[in-house]
């Protein structure tokens, strides 16, 4: 028992002794003879030995049986196993010791003679040990060391062989089965049936490997996953037969199922070219597996979507769109049977019909019980739109697998959506899981002993679908190599994908750079005209879906407000906004001034972004009037005058271009809290009125100023720095929130919903009160220097070419 605290697995956890579990056992040893026996030897070889020589690195391990004080706990079932035990298990590598005590007296059903029959027995005569059947044969053991560990620092003789053997039996464990490797076999394979791998009768040659990109998926996907048997590789096939169509993975921590993931996406890729076959990869899990996928020069191109540590949301929205494009290849189907005339039900009636490369699509959801973690509209609308993918996804190639550590507990993926998917791989789990995953009668995946040992199942779990394989191993700097070779063969064939691939990375903010309206925006020829809604980009929302947006318009409440203690991405959210209303607002035809933008900063000096208004004001050609505390005073009295001025020639309003006040800070920017006045003047008639402070001045602005284009955009970063700031009243002119992770009590505030409580770190919640629309979503993060000056520099050029070239003129108009 000193081995289990090396490896548990070298004695089986502990020493048997309960009937009910020596039967247990036994019966394991019997079900890994017959597995032996009918998925390795069969009529091929003749002994383990034999089939080890050709397994190479998925040798099977020797099993040894010791049986002390037989038959002590025996009933006649377990004697019956026993028997077959030391019957067929040599043939099989199991091998049994039985020590038994003479004296006691068999059970019924135990018959020591036919146990001896296929065992050497040594006996005990007096003091001396003889073979039996051979009594002039003495047998004189070794001495054994003497029974005792010692200490760390003097271990005895059999503490240093205990130690020694459990460590190099633990290393001598790990299985590692080369990828390259697995490519050849699988070679062989596809010369000896080319047509059931990749639907082409071409053979290659015997010293040539798999050729990339050769597969074509009108009847089936064919993905090599790993060894099985001597010589044969375990392929991943879905399409080939009528409800062998979609998966499911399970495989605890350790088990090896990342690996399994990796192998299978790197092996698709290689197999087939894009316009073959479509990859939708979810990650909900707290890591990064997925984001090599979408790394520059190692992109996937056969990627449509990579989600890191995805949110449900986004999720949700990869299977809605799935269902979109079922729809979508059902109306071609129908327009196929409309034109040709023969009737066209299925992805592979339509491409024999029309000769059109419609490309079958692999949606691969890692910890997909994440979307049911929660009794929500979320958990109800992903069960239903995945159980209608799994009955109908087959006409249309839309396959689905889906990955968890555990099938355990109360999710609302109805059993009877399980039960369509048909092809079922089972890693290393719990006796529990193996019977889930597989079938209640089917608990062989408990057995599984190593990382990347599988059963693959593609008989709906049932017993004799069973076939164990081991996983390829695929270090990470083999998979980049592979990679790499992949989106140089896709740049060689000058393969262009349909469509861009979706990214989301719920491990990191949303990035201003993948903003396409935003850079169409900015690299557009010239000014869009007769605008009479501004778009602020924020961030990404959690879906697919564009950008997130707070629209401006010339209405009552156009205004935004920011609230939370995420000051960077704060700030990250209001220069992607600045910029983004800074592109769409053209020079005045009559003024030839763009909008203005004046910006007062209570940001912490030393923060990372303190530089970031600046850089900005510098590079775009509109008038920006930068501020702090000093400032305040000043700049606000000018935006209250020009509210009031446009407020009193309504004619005047219509022409002036828009104008962004921007407060960043607004809990440090004590000239704008209205103070309580307790006191009590008397003053005559003629006493002039005195003029309006700061504060009532903002809240003027704030007020009047969105009817004649005049916008307030603020963040404070409490709601109760909020109230402190502003009354109640001021505070329901911000028709437009945004909050990030706050309480319960002040989300239902702010927000109307106390869904900002769950809000993680990259997160946001956007709620529009005039749409009535809630939305979250990944705050933009701070603006890389080298994108704002590249932004700043489309800008002034278009207003160049707009002024004829007068560099001058711009600069004096932002004096």
């Amino acid at each position: 028992m000193h081995m289990a605290d090396y490896d548990d697995q070298l004695v089986t956890s502990k020493v048997w002794s309960d009937p009910r579990h020596i039967e247990q056992r036994l019966a394991e040893l019997t079900e890994h003879m017959e597995n032996v026996i009918q998925k390795y030897l069969r009529q091929e070889y003749a002994s383990i030995e034999k089939y080890n020589e050709k397994a190479g690195e998925i040798a099977e391990p020797y099993r040894i049986l010791v049986v002390f004080d037989f038959p002590v706990n025996f009933g006649e079932d377990s004697f019956r196993r026993l028997l077959s035990v030391v019957q067929s298990g040599p043939r099989c590598g199991v091998y049994a010791i039985i020590v038994s005590d003479l004296e006691r007296d068999l059970p019924y059903g135990v018959d020591l003679a036919t146990l001896e029959q296929f065992c050497l027995t040594i006996q005990e005569r007096g003091k001396s040990l003889f073979l039996k059947n051979f009594s002039q044969c003495l047998v004189i053991p070794d001495t054994p060391p003497e029974l005792v560990i010692g200490t760390e620092e003097r271990p005895t003789l059999f503490g240093r062989i205990i130690k020694e053997v459990s460590v190099q039996a633990r290393e001598a464990r790990t299985v590692q089965v080369p990828f390259a490797k697995m490519l050849d076999l699988f070679t062989e394979q596809i010369n000896m049936d080319r047509r059931r791998y990749l639907g082409s009768p071409t053979t290659l040659r015997a010293s040539e490997s798999i050729t990339w990109w050769q597969g074509e998926t009108s009847e089936q996907i064919v993905i090599p996953l790993g060894r099985t048997g001597a010589r044969g590789v375990q392929c991943l096939q879905l399409g080939s037969k009528g409800t062998v169509v979609h998966g499911l993975i399970v495989g605890r921590t350790g088990s090896g199922k990342s690996t399994l993931l990796h192998t299978l996406i790197t092996s698709a890729a290689q197999l087939y070219p894009p316009d073959e076959l479509e990859l939708y990869l979810v990650d909900f899990k707290q890591g990064v597996e997925f984001k090599i996928y979408a790394t520059e020069g190692m992109a996937l191109p056969h990627a449509r979507v990579v989600a890191i540590e995805s949110e449900r949301e986004f999720g949700l929205s990869v299977l809605q769109g799935l269902e979109v494009e079922h729809q979508r290849r059902s109306d071609f189907f129908k327009a196929a049977t409309a034109r040709l005339g023969t009737r066209v039900e299925n992805i592979t009636e339509y491409r024999r019909a029309t000769g059109d490369k419609l490309p079958r699509i692999l949606l691969i959801v890692d910890e997909f019980q994440v979307f049911f973690m929660e009794d929500d509209p979320i958990a109800s609308e992903a069960a239903r739109i995945l159980d209608f993918l799994v009955r109908q996804g087959r006409s249309s190639g839309i396959h689905i697998l889906l990955s968890t550590q555990s099938l355990s507990g109360s999710y609302n993926l109805s059993r009877s959506t399980v039960d369509q998917m048909a092809v079922r791989i089972a890693l290393q789990c719990s006796e529990a899981d193996s019977r889930l995953i597989l079938a209640d009668d089917n608990p062989a995946a408990r057995l599984l002993s190593r990382p990347g040992e599988a059963i693959y199942n593609d008989a709906n779990g049932l017993v004799e679908g069973n076939h164990p394989f081991q996983v390829a191993w695929l270090p990470d700097d083999e998979r980049v190599t592979y990679l790499r070779q992949i989106c140089d063969l896709a740049r060689k064939q000058d393969y262009r994908p349909p469509r861009s691939m979706i990214v989301f990375e719920g491990n990191a903010p949303a990035r201003v750079e993948q903003n396409r309206p935003l850079e169409e925006l900015l690299t557009a020829p010239a000014w869009p005209r007769e605008l009479r809604r501004f778009e602020a980009w924020l961030g990404e929302p959690i879906a697919i879906a564009d950008p997130l947006a707070a629209s401006f318009r010339r209405q009552s409440g156009n205004n935004l407000l920011i609230v939370g203690q995420r000051d960077e991405h704060a700030a990250g959210m209001m220069l992607t906004a600045l910029m983004s209303l800074a592109a769409q607002h053209a020079p005045d035809s009559n003024l030839g001034i763009p909008a203005r933008f004046y910006i007062l900063d209570f940001g912490a000096v030393d923060a990372p972004y303190a530089d970031q208004w600046k850089l900005w004001a510098d590079r775009v050609p509109h008038l920006v009037r930068l501020g702090r505390r000093r400032e305040l005073p000043t700049l606000i009295a000018e935006v209250a005058q020009e509210v009031e001025q446009r407020l009193e020639d309504e004619t005047r309003a219509a022409m002036e271009p828009e104008l962004y006040l921007v407060i960043f800070g607004l809990q440090r920017a004590r000239d704008l809290q209205a103070e309580e006045d307790m006191s009590f003047t008397f003053s005559s008639l003629e006493d002039e009125p005195a003029a309006p402070s700061p504060a009532q001045q903002f809240a003027t602005i704030v007020r009047e100023g969105p009817d004649v284009g005049a916008h307030v955009l603020a963040w404070c970063d409490t709601v109760r720095n909020l109230n402190r700031a502003l009354d109640r009243r001021t505070q329901r002119e911000f028709i437009m929130r945004c909050a990030f992770q706050m309480g319960a009590e002040d989300s239902t505030i702010l927000l109307d919903t106390p869904l900002a409580a769950k809000l993680g770190l990259y997160r946001a919640f956007f709620y529009d009160e005039d749409e009535g629309r809630s939305i979250k979503f990944r705050p933009y993060g701070q603006p890389p220097a080298e994108w704002l000056q590249w932004a700043g520099e489309q800008l002034r050029t278009r207003m160049l070419e707009h002024l004829g070239g007068d560099g001058h003129r711009v600069d004096i108009m932002k004096d």
